[in-house]
């Protein structure tokens, strides 16, 4: 059993480590262009040489988390994590900030939700499905803190100080690491003459099957992650684009973090009979819808504001998803380096996303960008369905 207190304080550092980490680039980048008079693709290229590194790094993260455990891992990661940010603060030179950004990818694929989610597997086994959800509250606001912290920080003492502070601010997140339990789940044994009980209809098989969950839970996560770090750029620009006012618009996107964490709520408070792969169907319907009103907004703000919250739904809930289906599908003892490894896409696919919607809205306008958010939600919605049909059915978990 996993105690409140550890997931209520890994939650909290899940909430630090993203908004100093992912969501730095968004506070600071536009201030970074300015003061050392680079392109926004050399300020932006270091994030994405991050995300890079976090794809790179992913399968030996989830093995070391599995042999050592979460707390060890995740206190280096926060350690990574600090040391970036103090050098981001003070470096000049465009090698070294992008070094720095790359080293800054290690550290954040050891703290961010899949090093968090494969640490609650460890500890808890099967039973770490209402723990990922609940560690997912205080996570989905990050961006909703940091960034009007970021502000206030960057008018007070200068951007540097800013990310200065942040590093401040990594370091703090040991003390949270540190109630992480070092232990590690152990399936209860079964008397010798009880038989085993038969494995639930939604679990993988080996061979094929398994090879297909595999395919379906991988093309889903990359595909979702490349959604959300495309929109987490080009949001706010392209719903001005859409015909917003700036002011509007910038208020609008930050509904998305209300929208994800109402819908984490909703599911920690009343998810507890919906299977993992249920929930999975109505999070990617929920995008679909959201990107298909965004589309058809034209400019009006009712419309925005319901893409916003629905788009933040859906993909607050894939973040549930994408921890809590490998716990239905594959076998937990072995979480961190098989979901490691199938996570490593999603990384390198975020990596590119800024520049392909960069690219896409520069053409197409904000609309383009919508429907090409449309598109691959969709998708996404198919695979959904796919794994839905081919491995639901199993007695969901009562916790």
């Amino acid at each position: 059993m996993i105690r409140a207190r550890v997931v209520f304080l890994l939650g909290l550092a899940q909430l630090v480590s993203w908004g100093i980490t992912y969501y730095m680039i968004g506070a600071f980048g536009e201030l970074i262009a300015a003061d050392r008079g680079w392109s926004r693709e050399i300020v932006y290229g270091g994030y994405a040489a991050s995300l890079l590194v976090m794809g790179l790094t992913s399968p030996l993260v989830g093995r070391l988390i599995d042999r050592h455990g979460g707390r060890r891992v995740m206190n280096v990661g926060a350690l990574i994590n600090a040391a970036g940010c103090f050098a981001l603060a003070y470096v000049d030179g465009v090698v070294p900030y992008l070094a720095t950004w790359a080293m800054m990818g290690i550290g954040m694929r050891m703290t961010l939700y899949d090093a968090a989610f494969a640490t609650l597997a460890r500890i808890g086994g099967p039973a770490a499905r209402r723990p990922i959800a609940q560690i997912t509250l205080l996570g989905g606001l990050a961006s909703t803190v940091f960034w009007p912290l970021g502000q206030m920080l960057a008018e007070a003492f200068g951007y540097r100080g800013a990310i200065a502070c942040y590093g401040g601010f990594a370091l703090a997140t040991i003390l949270l690491h540190l109630m992480i339990p070092d232990g590690h789940h152990r399936d209860i044994p079964k008397p010798a003459d009880e038989p085993p009980p038969p494995p639930p209809p939604s679990r993988a098989a080996a061979g094929s099957a398994l090879m297909l969950a595999a395919s379906l839970y991988a093309f889903s996560a990359a595909a979702t992650n490349f959604l959300n770090a495309g929109i987490s750029a080009h949001m706010i620009g392209m719903l001005a684009g859409m015909g917003l006012a700036f002011g509007t618009a910038v208020w609008v996107s930050s509904l998305r973090g209300i929208g994800q964490s109402a819908a984490r709520l909703v599911e920690v408070l009343f998810g507890r009979k919906v299977e993992p792969l249920n929930l999975h169907v109505l999070a990617a319907f929920l995008m679909v819808a959201g990107f298909a009103l965004g589309a058809l907004s034209g400019g009006e703000t009712w419309a925005a504001i319901a893409f916003a919250l629905m788009f933040g739904a859906g993909n607050g809930l894939m973040t549930i998803t994408r921890g809590t289906i490998p716990l239905v599908l594959f076998d937990h003892r072995t979480y961190g380096a098989f979901v490691g490894r199938l996570l490593a896409p999603s990384f390198f696919l975020s990596a590119a996303a800024p520049l392909i919607y960069a690219v896409t809205v520069e053409a197409f306008g904000g609309q383009g960008g919508m429907v090409l958010s449309l598109a691959i939600s969709s998708l996404i919605f198919v695979a959904a369905v796919a794994l839905r049909l081919r491995f639901g059915g199993a007695a969901p978990d009562r916790r």
